[in-house]
């Protein structure tokens, strides 16, 4: 028997892993929103808001970061907090430069210049054709601050505020679409941390006042950050949910997904956290389910997933970008929008000009081309497990088909540190062309990092043919594979 048992497992790791792709299951159109960003206050001052620089345009900002963002297509970029926005008075960032207050910042405990503030911010998202995406102090702001706000960055004129604006030399309404309501005001290391019950109250009447100030806003109610073992977020969530369902429409949903490995940061650790963020949507999103139902709005509520980091310049923090991007792909029916903190972390920085670190790699290939819709696939293949999951899959497989283009473009995260995985992709509804272009990010080792002067995680391309419906595929080890296959 005990021979046996080994046989059968040494024929099974032997058999290729099987993707089966079916046209007809659809999970739903992937929002493009989903590849946003997110800048904080402390990073602006750090390679993106640097009049000093000598890479600096005649705005501030450096040119440099400004030309390699663009290539990500970011849609919309969430400002300017983050913890710091718990103690921001947004009236300190405008008007001249030479009078605006230098702050104490609780949340970071360094000095805020408040050099870059809205009009600044709104400038940087025109020069990356992003939209705006403002963050409202809901621990110590006031309803003033928040309407206040709103009426100067989108009434046109007549009024205190927008007047106020139009002095400091723009007359048109900036129209910010997105508006969040605080930023993990249940989190003790916030300023002016609430419960449940008092944070939607705050929230409520913020959300009204904002509204009557612009009723073409789009609102973010805060989801709970402050992951115990006891899963008491799980009951801050419901309780927003059952309070603000038909006043909102999106949940802004934060997680750090290493918390979840209690120190672990092996590299097989690191490639299970995909597990985490799908756990994490799966359990918003039947709770959004049961308020909707319960309430009988008929108002949609999304997941904003506004705050997550694929770690640091390295191939394993390439993968890990790979990883969240999946799973929003692999939850577009119900995640909406997403923004990576921070946006600053995408590109190195240096003093003589940025550059393509490896995170850059594998959100470039996402955002560029994953646009579509996203389909329910079955992968099947040899698994692992460690301390926090069990039956962790080696690959992670997501499918975007995009009807305008013809196009099927299939996501698979090799998380083998050392084996390459051969699988059989079978497409079961719609035809191939017989012809597939390959991208892969790759390095060495998962430790692998890009410099200014060294590319050593990058994305190689290169075409395959195969026959019929079926493409037999190795993935190699440590690797992010996108396949882009033309269908007729």
């Amino acid at each position: 028997m005990i021979l046996s048992g080994l046989v059968s497992g040494n024929l099974l790791s032997q058999a290729p892993a099987v993707i089966k792709i079916d046209f007809d299951r659809k999970i739903g159109e992937v929002d493009p929103h989903i590849y946003g960003g997110f800048l904080e206050s402390m990073v602006v001052y750090r390679g993106v808001y640097e009049p000093s620089s000598p890479l600096a345009d005649e705005n501030g900002f450096r040119k440099d970061f400004i030309q390699l963002i663009k290539e990500l297509k970011i849609p919309v970029v969430r400002w300017p907090g983050g913890n710091f926005v718990s103690g921001y008075n947004w009236e300190d960032g405008i008007g001249p430069k030479d009078q605006r207050p230098a702050r104490l910042d609780l949340a970071w405990h360094r000095v805020e210049s408040n050099q870059m503030g809205t009009d600044e911010y709104v400038k940087l998202c025109n020069l990356i054709g992003a939209e705006n995406f403002i963050c409202i102090n809901a621990g110590t702001g006031t309803l003033d601050d928040a309407r206040h706000w709103v009426e100067y960055c989108n009434v046109e004129k007549g009024t205190y505020y927008s007047d106020l604006r139009r002095k400091y030399g723009n007359e048109k309404p900036f129209n910010v679409k997105y508006w969040s309501l605080g930023n993990e005001i249940d989190g003790p290391w916030q300023m002016g941390q609430k419960n449940a019950e008092d944070y939607c109250k705050f929230a409520l009447e913020a959300a009204k006042l904002i509204q009557w100030a612009d009723k073409n806003v789009k609102l973010v109610a805060d989801a709970a950050s402050n992951y115990k073992p006891d899963n008491n977020w799980i009951d801050w969530d419901d309780y927003v949910l059952q309070h603000m369902v038909g006043n909102i429409d999106y949940l802004s949903v934060h997680r750090y997904a290493t918390e979840a490995l209690a120190g672990d940061r092996s590299f097989s650790g690191m490639m299970s956290l995909g597990l985490d963020v799908d756990k994490k949507i799966d359990m918003v999103k039947a709770l959004i389910e049961k308020a909707m139902m319960k309430s009988g709005s008929t108002r949609p509520v999304y997941i904003s997933f506004d705050e997550w980091s694929g770690g640091g310049n390295s191939l394993t923090g390439s993968l890990m970008v790979a990883q969240h991007l999946n799973s929003f792909i692999r939850h577009a029916d119900i995640v909406k929008m997403a923004n990576m903190t921070m946006l600053s972390s995408l590109v190195g920085n240096s003093p003589d000009g940025d550059f393509k670190n490896a995170l850059f790699q594998s959100f470039y290939l996402y955002s560029n081309n994953c646009h579509g819709t996203s389909l329910d696939v079955y992968a099947n293949c040899e698994k692992y497990s460690n301390n926090t999951f069990k039956d962790i899959p080696y690959l992670d497989v997501t499918a975007v088909l995009n009807d305008s283009a013809k196009m099927l473009v299939v996501n698979v995260i090799n998380k083998h540190e050392t084996k390459d995985i051969p699988a059989d992709i079978v497409l079961q509804t719609g035809d191939f062309t017989g012809s597939a272009k390959v991208n892969e990010v790759n390095g060495k080792a998962p430790t692998s990092s890009n410099t200014k002067t060294e590319e050593a995680v990058s994305i190689n391309t290169r075409e395959i043919k195969f026959k019929g419906n079926t493409i037999n595929y190795s993935f190699p080890s440590h690797s992010f594979t996108q396949l882009e296959i033309p269908i007729k």
